[in-house]
């Protein structure tokens, strides 16, 4: 048996063991699809269609006839991140909750082809593990806020019962009314605000742009309105970290200035999700697909596929395979990496090949 289709069995055995036990033969199928596009996608190590069918595992079919049914699984609107990737996260994150708050980040990036996606991911270990999305046409610009609040609502079932969650955002995200969904689900939230942005403290209209700070100050503006709305009260923190080259302004519902920059400082992992899928992994900004509902389908087995190889860098690191696969003195490789060349000398060298959608216990 060939490495590839070893891999497709192994791939498609963890996803059933999570997916609800009752499919139809439609979703059966579909599964066996999306098993196929998670082996591609990690084997040619790109996510267009013709690329991942040419390592896709299928002795019956040709390439051409692979990349049909890939295709067809990206048009189908049956297919759906709710029924086919929405159950691999609820066990994901009830592992991450157990050693301490889930903290999520919101950003966007294109992929595809003029094509924007906008992702909700879970911080861990300095990766983003992507966890809710929407993709819409365009090559630039912001969502609306409405959009925002839609990612939020869509993420929250997905969240364990009593787990503390901190969000976090840059500048795009902090209108009042995704503020207002985040305080209603008794989130912590730190998002990244202009100077310019009115406050309000009893009255007294002003904003931050008169703040005259030096590298490393940090100035916290406790219990105030926000805009014109008087949104509120609310912390405003002006920090001028000593690594950035001007200060930065965060809205919180934290009771300390150095505890919201504390977390803020995590939301820049975001972007390693997107270089991951895109330049330095899956190039999923090459897939040529321009279609939004169509990259969200591809996201399903893009994203499916990322998780899995952060759970082998994990497991790289945790059983000791850095100094067989990478150098014994020190660990200059990402977990994405680490994970991708753990899963290459697994091939090479026969041996078991571990797939999971979740962290390995005691990972955290």
């Amino acid at each position: 048996m060939g490495d590839n289709h070893h891999l497709y069995r192994h791939i498609r055995k963890s996803l059933m063991q999570i997916y609800p036990k009752q499919l139809t033969g439609r979703q059966a199928q579909h599964m066996n699809t999306l098993s196929g596009m998670i082996s591609g996608i990690v084997r040619s190590g790109k996510s267009q269609m013709r690329a991942m069918s040419k390592t896709a595992p299928d002795r019956r079919s040709k390439v051409e006839s692979r990349i049909k049914r890939f295709t067809r699984f990206t048009q189908n609107e049956g297919v759906d991140t709710t029924t086919y990737f929405m159950p691999f996260l609820t066990p994901l994150l009830i592992g991450l909750a157990r050693s301490g708050p889930l903290v999520l980040a919101i950003d966007g990036s294109e992929v595809g082809r003029n094509c924007l996606a906008l992702v909700i991911s879970v911080i861990y270990k300095k990766r983003a593990l992507p966890l809710v999305w929407v993709v819409v046409q365009g090559s630039k610009g912001h969502f609306p806020e409405e959009t925002h609040v839609q990612l939020v609502q869509a993420v929250k079932p997905c969240i364990p019962d009593g787990a503390d969650i901190i969000f976090l955002g840059d500048g795009e995200f902090d209108g009042i009314g995704l503020q207002a969904e985040i305080d209603k689900n008794d989130w912590q939230y730190v998002c990244r605000t202009a100077c310019n942005r009115l406050l309000n403290d009893d009255g007294d209209e002003f904003s931050l742009q008169g703040i005259h700070l030096q590298p490393g100050d940090c100035l916290s503006i406790p219990g105030v309105g926000f805009t014109q709305a008087n949104y509120g009260p609310i912390l405003v923190v002006a920090w001028w970290h000593r690594d950035y080259q001007e200060p930065i302004y965060l809205v919180s519902n934290m009771d300390l200035a150095e505890e919201a920059c504390h977390w803020y400082a995590r939301r820049f992992r975001i972007e390693t999700f997107f270089s991951d899928q895109k330049s330095r992994g899956f190039h999923l900004h090459k897939s040529h697909i321009s279609d939004p509902e169509r990259m969200s389908r591809l996201l399903i087995a893009a994203c499916l596929a990322y998780i899995w190889i952060i759970y082998l860098g994990v497991i790289a690191k945790q059983e000791k395979w850095v100094p067989i696969i990478h150098r014994p003195d020190r660990c200059d490789l990402s977990l994405f990496q680490l994970g991708l060349d753990l899963l290459e000398h697994f091939l090479n060298e026969s041996l078991p090949i571990p797939v999971s959608f979740q962290m390995p216990m005691g990972s955290h």
